[in-house]
């Protein structure tokens, strides 16, 4: 099966779902998929690197971040956690930050936009739950693609 998105669309239709965040480009894979895992904080990403330290297997992790520009939910440290242990790609709603840096890392990396400021690091947060945002459902092991047309979501059932 293609992952190019257009392509999906045409083949499957409205069985898929097509986020309407616009998000940016910051990863150095521009195209990437792979099963969901989902988790939703707020300006702490202690639970994001939390999970990207586990083993990604191939998986997107879906950060819903309630859309926060007020600091980063990732940077460079992160990403690169999240490479070397096998995650395909992380989405966030919410910003990064180390941009340039994040051009380099073999990950698919798709925000709203950039910080320079930290996040806390609490550990708030929830991982593996069902997050909406941008007209689409996230379902853990749904799949997800993403290319430079956007990113659609198809139910693993």
């Amino acid at each position: 099966m293609t992952s190019a998105t257009a392509d999906l669309w045409d083949e499957f239709g409205t069985s898929l779902q097509s986020c309407v965040t616009p998000f940016l480009q910051y990863g150095g894979l521009a195209v990437f998929s792979g099963p969901i895992s989902t988790v939703r904080c707020h300006e702490d990403n202690a639970l994001v690197k939390s999970v990207v330290s586990g083993p990604g297997e191939g998986r997107v992790l879906i950060v819903d971040g309630q859309g926060s520009r007020r600091c980063a939910l990732m940077g460079d440290m992160i990403a690169k956690i999240a490479q070397e242990n096998g995650w395909a790609g992380v989405v966030i709603h919410g910003c990064v930050r180390d941009v340039a840096i994040l051009r380099t890392v073999e990950l698919g990396i798709k925000a709203i936009g950039s910080s320079p400021a930290k996040s806390s690091k609490t550990g708030d947060g929830e991982k593996d739950v069902e997050i909406s945002f941008g007209g689409v459902t996230f379902r853990p092991g749904d799949l997800l693609f993403s290319d430079e047309d956007g990113v659609v979501v198809k139910p693993a059932a």
